[in-house]
């Protein structure tokens, strides 16, 4: 069963990589949105960057660098669309019952 802890755990790399990466301008802002449906809860973290995120390997000693292998990790699926003006939201989606889990890379964009 889904827990408000895993979905606010899961969530916070996104909003940290908008904030420390998406150099948001001035009047611009970083929106979060949850969409709940009967078998899932989508997390949507939106910017203004175009910059895509990228899963990458941390060395032992790095303190950044895990944010989307946790997500990966935490998330049934997980990817990256366009905004329709600009940026992007990068999103994943958490199962309200449990479900067993299939092992999967970023997903394709999904609107």
């Amino acid at each position: 069963m889904l827990s408000p802890a895993r979905s606010s755990f899961t969530g916070q790399p996104l909003v940290t990589n908008a904030v420390r990466h998406a150099h948001v301008p001035p009047g611009q802002e970083i929106k979060v949105r949850y969409k709940l449906s009967d078998s899932h809860l989508r997390v949507e973290v939106a910017d203004t960057s175009d910059v895509q995120p990228e899963q990458r390997a941390a060395d032992n000693g790095d303190e950044r660098g895990r944010g989307l292998l946790l997500v990966d990790s935490l998330a049934t699926k997980w990817g990256v669309s366009p905004r329709n003006v600009i940026g992007k939201f990068v999103w994943f989606e958490l199962p309200l019952r449990d479900v067993p889990r299939q092992p999967q890379k970023r997903a394709v964009a999904v609107p």
